[in-house]
């Protein structure tokens, strides 16, 4: 299951860049420039209603897993921190994706522009299969990469046995923290050149 968490609230943060693109084409930015309110402001509303958006899609997705049999492995408090994890990378997530729809010249062209990273990095993880089992030389990528890190964080949360590693969660939290302060500058300054 936390896989799955992370997985859907990945191509859930994938919305920004679409949204974003169609925006842009449809002129609401440009309606956007003549308020007197901060350039950075409809990138965080809009990577924040994603990250809304993201908290009811975990809500609806726990609630099915716990149907079909998934259990919590550790307790309540835990399993929130690993939710809490997840909905954190994909915020992080959301201001790349922001990006890359301020580059796209529609909604179309973003999502085509957002598959080849995605992919990658969700597939080459250990969100379907353990690490060890990859070839030698996809693992040495699958082990160090941020999916992965959030993945494991979670699974350490949520499930715990012998997967609890604190380790595994501050490293999930690094690899967020370091692509929000790399992504969201980035994404507003590409904001601030296109509005």
């Amino acid at each position: 299951m936390p896989g799955v968490f992370v997985q859907t609230v990945i191509f859930g943060a994938m919305s920004s860049a679409a949204g974003l693109a169609e925006d842009l084409h449809k002129g609401i930015i440009e309606r956007f420039r003549a308020l007197p309110m901060s350039r950075s402001a409809v990138l965080a509303g809009r990577t924040t209603s994603d990250l809304v958006r993201n908290f009811f899609v975990m809500i609806l997705i726990t609630i099915v897993g716990f149907a079909v049999g998934f259990r919590i492995g550790t307790n309540f408090g835990l399993f929130v921190c690993g939710v809490l994890v997840i909905l954190f990378f994909a915020y992080a997530l959301s201001w790349g994706f922001a990006y890359i729809g301020l580059s796209a010249p529609n909604a179309e062209t973003a999502q085509v522009m957002v598959f080849p990273l995605i992919f990658p990095l969700l597939f080459a993880s250990s969100a379907f299969v353990p690490v060890a089992t990859m070839p030698g030389w996809l693992q040495v990528f699958a082990e160090h990469q941020p999916v992965t890190q959030v993945v494991n964080a979670s699974r350490s949360l949520m499930v715990g046995g012998v997967l609890h590693d604190s380790g595994a969660v501050w490293s999930a939290l690094l690899w967020t923290v370091g692509l929000l302060v790399v992504l969201a500058p980035i994404a507003v300054r590409k904001y601030r050149k296109v509005a």
